[in-house]
């Protein structure tokens, strides 16, 4: 048996923060939960990022939706990608029963069934808040990460960027990129403006650019690019005192990678561009909750994930804390584990070889302790228990704690149809973000010059016209490539590096 008096006064002088912070259990000895333990986390190290793990039904969503209920009421925002779709109940109360009167009676703490603020978010169409971005606010460099091209059609992506900019169109969504593409290579006029100042495109690259255009629309993209386009600071908002907590539901991530990367990337872009510097401030900023990590990284493209690394590297100085929610740490790239300055680790289960090497893994990652058989208690964690190890105020790793975890003070499911139109009824975001503004950009300017152009040609026309050739353009599009583009996925990609996302900025 441990010493109980020595661990109580242990553990409590390294959990008990000078500063402000969240609760998220009671220590645990021997299998006895000790009230006189709180296993806390202080609010100025929470954009230090960190990990929830375990097996399937061991209680990580119910972890996660508590720990987002305690930044809300310390008025700190969040966004949660709800991979599953059931983290939606957050936005109404809970209710008493009695396993959760039986939890808190052992914690010693107060159950306060409660609703918090919501807005839930989509980007492929469902009942929410639109997000969307521009193709001028992407920029050529992470516009062709996300399409995936060579080198050459890279270029070729960023002298439409400066013909368009030069020539005052506005690039809006990809029906004005595939406009331009038509232009300039079709219409004499602009064949005749591309080649003089900037170069002539091939038909091969041309060919291989629209393909990846339309792959990417295959995904949903269409419906992503366009105005309004959505604005970072509306995450930051509070109700009543309370942090909101935002919810991206993206449950068909499976069947749209490409379009959730190109969510990703550019959610990454607009947060580290547009949020000022707050290095260690009394309390996170906001805080990005990635549930089901293992589907991001397993799906995701080698750009994203390359973004992934380099942002939990450098966003915590932006006030910015990003948790990964997984089954196995060895889900996480190490480069991304090595960062994580919580860990929350729910049971794992030593079913196989694999299994067993995964535990001596996680437990090698853990702070010695003298209280715990950390390598056999892993496997014998009860549904809402976890090994808890964090950051103190000087960032130094706490001792590893098993935790009686608190139950979340909303309900533990999902809204239904009802509640969610109800919801999103009344919220003023969808209300802006609603409806697509659809003002004159490059599609409809270079149409108008086109079919003007074709006019003035008709009207000095004394001769029965000869029919033309089809245009670059035409014959991309009219190809067999160009019939099978809806089975046209892209590729891996290249490498992504942040540092030069100045050319995809925000142009207000």
């Amino acid at each position: 048996m441990a010493d109980k008096a020595k661990f109580i006064e242990e553990l409590s002088a390294r959990y008990s923060p000078k500063g402000d912070f969240i609760i998220l259990g009671k220590g645990m000895l021997d299998g006895e939960v000790i009230p006189e333990v709180n296993v806390t986390l202080p609010l100025k190290t929470i954009n230090r990022h960190g990990l929830i793990a375990g097996a399937t039904g061991t209680g990580k969503t119910k972890t996660l939706q508590a720990f987002a209920e305690q930044l809300s009421h310390k008025g700190v925002p969040s966004l949660v990608l709800d991979i599953k779709g059931d983290f939606s109940g957050i936005a109404e109360p809970g209710s008493e029963n009695a396993v959760i009167s039986e939890r808190y009676a052992k914690t010693q703490l107060p159950y306060q069934p409660q609703a918090f603020p919501v807005e839930l978010m989509t980007i492929s169409g469902e009942k929410g808040v639109k997000l969307r971005a521009t193709v001028t606010e992407f920029g050529p460099l992470l516009l062709s990460k996300i399409l995936e091209l060579n080198d050459t059609q890279q270029s070729i992506i960023s002298i439409v960027f400066k013909y368009c900019d030069d020539k005052g169109l506005p690039l809006i969504d990809l029906d004005d990129l595939k406009k331009v593409l038509q232009y300039v290579t079709d219409n004499p006029q602009g064949k005749a403006d591309l080649s003089n100042n900037y170069g002539s495109i091939a038909p091969a690259s041309l060919g291989a650019i629209l393909r990846s255009i339309v792959a990417l629309e295959q995904q949903g993209a269409a419906q992503f690019f366009g105005e309004p386009s959505f604005d970072v600071e509306d995450l930051l908002q509070q109700r009543d005192g309370k942090g909101v907590v935002n919810i991206l539901r993206v449950g068909n991530i499976q069947s749209k990678p490409q379009l959730f990367s190109t969510f990703m990337l550019s959610l990454f872009a607009e947060i580290y561009m547009n949020f000022p510097e707050e290095g260690d401030s009394g309390k996170p900023k906001l805080v990005l909750f990635i549930d089901e990590a293992h589907l991001i990284f397993n799906e995701a493209s080698k750009t994203l994930l390359a973004q992934i690394e380099t942002m939990v590297k450098l966003i915590r100085s932006k006030g910015v804390g990003i948790y990964f929610i997984t089954q196995i740490p060895g889900d996480v790239p190490e480069n991304v584990l090595s960062q994580l300055g919580l860990k929350i680790q729910h049971a794992l289960r030593g079913f196989t070889a694999k299994d067993r090497k995964e535990i001596s893994k996680a437990v090698e990652n853990y702070p010695i302790t003298e209280y715990y058989k950390a390598d056999e208690l892993i496997q014998n964690l009860g549904i809402g228990e976890a090994f808890i190890t964090a950051l103190d105020e000087k960032g130094i790793p706490t001792p590893l704690v098993h935790t009686y975890l608190i139950s979340p003070e909303s309900r533990m499911d999902v809204l239904n149809e009802a509640e969610v139109s109800d919801l999103t009824s009344r919220s003023a975001l969808v209300a802006k973000y609603e409806e697509t503004v659809n003002k004159d950009s490059a599609y409809e300017m270079l149409a108008n010059r086109m079919e003007q152009a074709v006019q003035n040609t008709s009207t000095t026309q004394k001769s029965r016209p000869v029919k033309e050739e089809p245009g670059m353009f035409e014959s991309v599009m009219k190809s067999r490539a160009g019939r099978t583009f809806t089975t046209t996925l892209a590729r891996e990609g290249a490498k992504f590096v942040l540092g030069m996302l100045g050319l995809g900025g925000r142009k207000r």
